[in-house]
C-alpha cells in the first residue's frame, strides 16, 4: 500500500511534458503539469528553500531549461558553487534567453531574472559573481529542468551537444575564480 501511495505521489509531482514549446501554457495547464512548489516559484515569484532543492549540488554536464517551455536557459559549463544553496551561473546560455526586471519586494532593491520566452520567475542576478562576467545568476531549481549532456540530441537539444564534446580551457579558470570568489 505504501508503495502505491509513493508511486501516486511521484506521478503527480513530475513534469508531464517533454517537448520544447514556443510559449508558456496557461496557468490551468501548468497547475496540472507542475508541482505546487514549481507553480509557486514560476508563476507567483516564489523562492524555494536553499540547499533543499534539486539542482544546487548537481555537477553533471548538461543544460538547464525553462520548466514550462523547455527553452534553454543555462549551461552546466557556466555553473558554479556560490555558497548560497541555489544553482548559480555566471551567464545564461544565450544573451536573449533571460530578461531582467527591477524587483523592490521584501524591502530590498534587486534585479529579478525571468525567462525571456515564457516570462516565468527564475530568480535574481547579483554583481558579486566570478569572472568573466562578475555576475551571479541565483536561480530556483523549481523553475528549471535539467537535460544531461548525453541526452541532448535525443531530447531535441542536439545543437548544444558540441559544447560538451571537449572541455573548454575556460572551465578550469572559472573554477579557480569561483573558489576565490566563494572564499571572500
Amino acid at each position: 500500500m505504501k508503495i502505491l501511495a509513493l508511486l501516486a505521489l511521484t506521478l503527480t509531482t513530475t513534469t508531464a511534458f517533454a517537448e520544447i514549446r514556443t510559449k508558456r501554457p496557461s496557468d490551468d495547464v501548468l497547475k496540472k503539469e507542475l508541482t505546487p512548489l514549481q507553480f509557486e516559484v514560476t508563476r507567483a515569484n516564489g523562492t524555494e528553500p536553499p540547499y533543499k532543492n534539486e539542482y544546487f549540488a548537481n555537477k553533471k554536464p548538461g543544460i538547464y531549461v525553462d520548466i514550462t517551455t523547455g527553452q534553454p536557459l543555462f549551461s552546466s559549463l557556466d555553473k558554479y558553487d556560490s555558497g548560497t544553496g541555489w544553482p548559480s551561473f555566471f551567464r545564461p546560455i544565450a544573451k536573449d534567453a533571460v530578461a531582467w526586471k527591477p524587483d523592490n519586494s521584501h524591502g530590498a532593491t534587486r534585479t529579478e531574472v525571468r525567462s525571456a520566452r515564457s516570462d516565468i520567475h527564475l530568480g535574481h542576478v547579483f554583481s558579486d559573481g566570478p569572472k568573466p562576467t562578475g555576475l551571479r545568476y541565483c536561480i530556483n531549481s523549481a523553475s528549471l529542468r535539467f537535460i544531461p549532456a548525453d541526452q541532448l540530441a535525443a531530447k531535441g537539444y542536439g545543437k548544444y551537444a558540441p559544447l560538451f564534446a571537449t572541455k573548454p580551457a575556460m572551465k578550469a579558470e572559472t573554477k579557480t575564480a569561483t573558489t576565490t570568489a566563494a572564499k571572500k
